[in-house]
C-alpha cells in the first residue's frame, strides 16, 4: 500500500543523515511499531509518511514515497490527509473547534464531504471509539485518554487508509493507554486500517504489534516480527529483558506468555523490603484544597516529603496530580490548607527564591526554554544557579548524550527537550524537586539515567516527588507511592505494598512473578545467588 524507497533525510546542521537509505513497505491491515533511542529519527520517519518532513521541519529529503505504486513524494500533507491521517504527541494541540462533535466533523468539512455523509460518519466514529457520551463535551474538559480517542476519531472520519501516531500513550495512565491500544487493534483487525505508531513505552505496545521498525541510530532501519527484532535490540521492555536473562526461547511478548515460562523462578527467595529511613521532613502540606471554578481538583490532601526519599504520585488522567504539584511549588493558588518548605510558604516567595527551595519540571517542559541554542540554555542555567561551568551540560549528557550545543532547543525531539529542561532544573540542586511526567519521550536508557540522577539527589539529602503514569519508572526509583483519585489520596505507602495491590499500577515483573518482585535486576540477582 505505502512504500518508502531509499529515503535519506539530512538536516542542514547535522553531520550525518538522520535517515540513510531507508526502505519500508506497509501492508493493509497491520500495526507497525516504530522504535529506537531518543532522538534517532522516529518522528522524522513519521513525518516522511505524512509529508510534514521536510516541508515543516526543514532539511533535505531524497528518495521516494509510493502509494499503490504512484509517487506522492511531492504531494503536500493536505492532499494526503484523506489517505494518511496523523495524530501528534500532543493531541490537544491539534484541536481547532470547541466540542467533540464539531472536532469530528471538521476534517470532513475541509475535504468537502457531503453533509449527510458527514453526519453518518460522525455517528459511526462515536460508536466505534466508544465516545458517544462525549458528543457535546467541551474538548478542554476531557481527560488525556478521552482527548486521544477524540483526536483519533477526528482523523478516522476522513476514512484514511493509514493512521500515523506519534507516542499515542505517552501522556496516558495505564488503563487509558490500554483502551486506546485496544481501539487501534480493533481498527486494524476489523476495518483493515494500517497503523504506524512511534512509542517509547514498549511494554504497552509490543503485544499488539505485527512488526517492529527499529531505527538503529546510524540512519538505518531493521524491520521484522517483534520477537526477532527484540532478540538483539538495545531497546527492550522489561518482559523481554527478563526473558533474555532467563534464557527463554522464544522470547515472551506478553505477561501471559512470560508467566508460563516463569514457573521455575517462583521458587527463588523473594527480595527483602528494607525499612524506611526517617529522613528530615523538607516539605509539609496539610489540608490542601484547590478548585478550578466550581470543580474541586484537590480535596483535603496531606503530603510529607522527606530528605532521602523519592515519592511517586500516581492516578488516572484528571485525578489532580499536576494541580497538586503546582500547588506544592507555590505557583498555583489554593483555596485552603498550608504548604511549608524549610519553614517558608513557597507561594509567598519571589520566583528566584522559590526555585532555590522547590524545583519543578512541568509536563510541557519546552515552556522553560527561551534561548537560541542548547549551549546558551546550559550556560544560563549554570549562571543562574551559581553552579560551575559545564554542570548543566554534564547532566544533559547523562540523559541524552551527543546533542549539538548549536542546535535550537525547539528543533530537538520531545525527549531531548525534556532532557535539557531536566538538566537546567537539576543544575540548581533544589532541596525539593517536583517532576511532572518526566519520562515522557525518554527511551529506556535515558530513563535509567534519569532514575540514577533522581536517586543520587535523594541520597544526597533531597526530597523528590515524581508525578507519573510510568509504572516501570516508579518500580525502578520510588521509595513510596501516593495514589490520587478525584483529587483525594486513596492509597499511600511503600512502593512494593501499593503497586502490588493494584493491577493497573503493577510493573511487568510483578505481574509475572507476583509480589514483592518489582524489577528485572532483582530477579537476575536472585538467579545468580541461587547458582
Amino acid at each position: 500500500m505505502i512504500e518508502l524507497r531509499n529515503i535519506h533525510v539530512t538536516y542542514d546542521d547535522a553531520a550525518a543523515p538522520v535517515l540513510d537509505g531507508i526502505d519500508l513497505t506497509l501492508d493493509e491491515g497491520e500495526l507497525v511499531l516504530v522504535s529506537g533511542r531518543t532522538g534517532v529519527g522516529k518522528s522524522t520517519l513519521l513525518g516522511v509518511l505524512t509529508g510534514l518532513v521536510p516541508r515543516f521541519s526543514g532539511g533535505t529529503l531524497t528518495g521516494d514515497v509510493l502509494l499503490d505504486g504512484t509517487s506522492i513524494i511531492d504531494t503536500p500533507p493536505r492532499e494526503r490527509a484523506h489517505v494518511i491521517g496523523y495524530v501528534g504527541q500532543d493531541p490537544a494541540a491539534g484541536f481547532v473547534t470547541d466540542t467533540v462533535e464539531e472536532e469530528l466533523a471538521y476534517g470532513m468539512e475541509q475535504l468537502g464531504v457531503a453533509p449527510d455523509t458527514m453526519r453518518r460518519r460522525v455517528e459511526e466514529t462515536l460508536d466505534l471509539l466508544g465516545i458517544a457520551d462525549l458528543r457535546a463535551r467541551d474538548l478542554r474538559t476531557l481527560s488525556g485518554g478521552e482527548q486521544q480517542r477524540v483526536a483519533i476519531g477526528a482523523v478516522l472520519t476522513t476514512h484514511p487508509r493509514l493512521l500515523v501516531l506519534d507516542e499515542p500513550t505517552s501522556a496516558l495512565d495505564p488503563t487509558a493507554a490500554e483502551d486506546v491500544l485496544a481501539t487501534l487493534t480493533r481498527l486494524v483487525h476489523d476495518l483493515g486500517l494500517t497503523v504506524v505508531l512511534a512509542e517509547h513505552r514498549l511494554e504497552r505496545v509490543v503485544p499488539f504489534a505485527d512488526r517492529i521498525a527499529l531505527l538503529t541510530g546510524d540512519g538505518g532501519l531493521v524491520v521484522d516480527e517483534p520477537a526477532t527484532v527484540l532478540a538483539t535490540s538495545p531497546v527492550v521492555p522489561p518482559i523481554v529483558e527478563l526473558g533474555r536473562a532467563a534464557g527463554w526461547s522464544p522470547l515472551p511478548l506478553s505477561v501471559r506468555e512470560a508467566r508460563r515460562h516463569a514457573r521455575h523462578l517462583r521458587v527463588l527467595p523473594a527480595p527483602e523490603e528494607h525499612p524506611a529511613t526517617g529522613g528530615e521532613i523538607l516539605l509539609t502540606a496539610q489540608g490542601l484544597v484547590v478548585t478550578h471554578g466550581r470543580h474541586v481538583a484537590v480535596r483535603d490532601v496531606d503530603v510529607e516529603l522527606r530528605a532521602g526519599h523519592v515519592t511517586a504520585l500516581m492516578g488516572r488522567n484528571g485525578s489532580g496530580k499536576s494541580t497538586l504539584i503546582w500547588t506544592l511549588q507555590g505557583a498555583h493558588e489554593r483555596r485552603s490548607g498550608s504548604v511549608a518548605v524549610d519553614g517558608a510558604d513557597p507561594a509567598r516567595l519571589a520566583a528566584d527564591r522559590r526555585r532555590a527551595h522547590v524545583g519543578l519540571v512541568p509536563q510541557t517542559a519546552a515552556d522553560l526554554l527561551y534561548l537560541e541554542t542548547v549551549g546558551e540554555e546550559c550556560a544560563a542555567a549554570d549562571r543562574g544557579s551559581d553552579a560551575g561551568p559545564g554542570t548543566c551540560r554534564a547532566l544533559l549528557d547523562r540523559l541524552a548524550p551527543g546533542i549539538d550545543p548549536r542546535h535550537h532547543p525547539r528543533d530537538l525531539s520531545e525527549g531531548q527537550r525534556l532532557a535539557l529542561v531536566l538538566a537546567i532544573v537539576l543544575s540548581t540542586s533544589p532541596r525539593v524537586l517536583l517532576l511532572d511526567e518526566p519520562t515522557r519521550g525518554l527511551d529506556y536508557a535515558a530513563k535509567r539515567q534519569l532514575a540514577a540522577i533522581v536517586r543520587d539527589l535523594a541520597d544526597d539529602g533531597h526530597a523528590v516527588l515524581v508525578a507519573t503514569h510510568d509504572v516501570e519508572f516508579v518500580a525502578s526509583v520510588a521509595d513510596d507511592v501516593v495514589v490520587l483519585a478525584e483529587g483525594e489520596v486513596v492509597s499511600a505507602g511503600r512502593t512494593r505494598e501499593v503497586v502490588a495491590a493494584s493491577p493497573s499500577y503493577a510493573p511487568q515483573v510483578t505481574k509475572i512473578l507476583g509480589a514483592p518482585w518489582l524489577r528485572v535486576d532483582e530477579v537476575v540477582a536472585a538467579m545468580e545467588a541461587a547458582r
